[in-house]
């Protein structure tokens, strides 16, 4: 699933979150589904921050999470 698939989603279970007619159960539910979303989310950004490489003025390769902005 593409990370614009998951936070479509999550936007969807947020909705449905502050619908006043949700019951306790269901929303309990959706939370879950929501912390599930989340995890996959972040687990998705780290895997593209790992992936995601920068060329520096050198030529030299320098992995994104390696000081990029340190300056």
């Amino acid at each position: 699933m593409k990370l614009e698939e998951i936070l479509v989603d999550l936007e969807e279970t947020i909705t449905s979150l502050e619908r006043e007619d949700i019951s306790l159960e269901d929303s309990f539910k959706e939370y879950q589904k929501g912390m599930e979303m989340i995890k996959l989310c972040n687990t998705t950004i780290d895997k593209i921050e790992k992936e995601v490489q920068l060329i520096m003025d050198d030529g030299s390769m320098k992995s994104f999470s390696n000081g990029v902005g340190d300056e």
